[in-house]
């Protein structure tokens, strides 16, 4: 059966799939890397201050700038938590199988 168990143990494997992406190997690659956004960020900026009152952006280049402002938080606020949940799982695994 599906439970929150397992619903738990899927997130914190995306979260792990996330956080071990590397920016040189792979979201550089791709124009996904942090240092590509740095440029589409000051003009997203602005494009959210022309568009205030709307509130939603349809545009594609926002909704890639949030995903890597997404991937980048994940990989640096997550990094500590999640070696912390994964040592729990892990020890949970062990004892309770």
């Amino acid at each position: 059966m599906f439970g929150l168990g397992k619903l738990f143990y899927v997130i914190v494997l995306t979260i792990n799939g996330i956080a071990v992406l590397s920016e040189d190997r792979f979201l550089n690659r791709i124009g996904w890397g942090s240092t590509t956004t740095s440029s589409s960020a000051n003009a997203n900026l602005q494009n959210q201050f022309n568009q205030f009152n709307t509130g939603l952006e349809s545009s594609e280049g926002s909704i890639k700038t949030k995903l890597i402002n997404l991937i980048s938080a994940v990989r640096t606020l997550l990094r500590i938590p999640l070696i912390a949940i994964n040592i729990l799982i892990i020890l949970y695994e062990i004892v309770l199988g």
